[in-house]
């Protein structure tokens, strides 16, 4: 397993909670990792350590490091849009931005000029739209405002415009919660295809979603790593109680 992001002794405070206790953990690169674990165990919590989400935050103290490809992305020289650019999210409500639906997509690459001239970021936004599954669906109406699309839709557009910054890792926490079954089933069958290019690491509270997509797979109990693992050792032979009766549905 070649790891592409190493956390070390990552502790995150909110105000007087203690919200993540000394986790350290080795997310492996080219697969997808999904993390699991009873509701307010820390899930989306960790997710948002590795794009510096809770920079956000007021009273959040972050401590630890985690790094991607041994670059610690707390660093005090280490730039927070650098960093998101690098880790994308897909939240787990669409948040398209209150501009037309090529803008969505054009928006990030102009920012940090991934396209040379209007001809190429036309170019690059179809091929991002397509992948999203989505260029079919709105070809004839790049202009509208992406409000106007359906949640699903929505979504198709937000992993389209987290992708053409060009990012290495994919966050989704909880991605498909909000979506209809079928929607749902394209996002799943995309994050497939994509860890052929890209590390993806998922919060689930869906057992099913975990054991379909999962590769690597980390169980959370009240803030703390109880145990991770290739999915299969995990889901079938777990080590440790607590991960052994979460499984079995012993507790939520």
């Amino acid at each position: 397993m070649e790891t592409h992001i190493k956390i070390r002794d990552l502790n995150v405070h909110y105000n007087k909670v203690h919200a993540l206790k000394d986790i350290n953990l080795d997310i492996p690169r080219g697969q997808i990792t999904v993390i699991i674990g009873p509701s307010g165990c820390g899930k989306s919590t960790l997710l948002k350590t590795l794009n510096r989400f809770h920079d956000l935050t007021d009273d959040t103290r972050v401590t630890g490091n985690v790094e991607l490809d041994g670059v610690n992305l707390y660093a005090p020289d280490v730039e927070v849009t650098e960093v998101r650019t690098k880790v994308g999210l897909i939240a787990q409500r669409p948040f398209p931005l209150p501009m037309s639906i090529f803008e969505n997509v054009a928006y990030g690459m102009r920012i940090h000029k991934l396209a040379r001239n209007g001809k190429e970021l036309r170019e690059k936004v179809q091929h991002y739209l397509e992948i999203g599954g989505l260029w079919d669906e709105v070809k004839d109406r790049l202009n509208t405002p992406a409000r106007d699309l359906s949640i699903g839709q929505q979504q198709r557009l937000c992993l389209a415009r987290g992708l053409a910054v060009e990012p290495q890792v994919i966050l989704g926490d909880e991605p498909t919660s909000s979506l209809d079954p079928i929607s749902a089933k394209f996002i799943e069958e995309r994050l497939e295809e994509l860890k052929k290019e890209y590390t993806v690491v998922l919060v689930s509270h869906v057992l099913r979603q975990a054991r379909h997509l999962a590769d690597y797979l980390v169980f959370m109990y009240l803030g703390e790593v109880v145990e991770a693992g290739p999915a299969e050792q995990v889901l079938d032979q777990p080590k440790n109680d607590r991960t052994r009766a979460y499984l079995q549905g012993e507790f939520y």
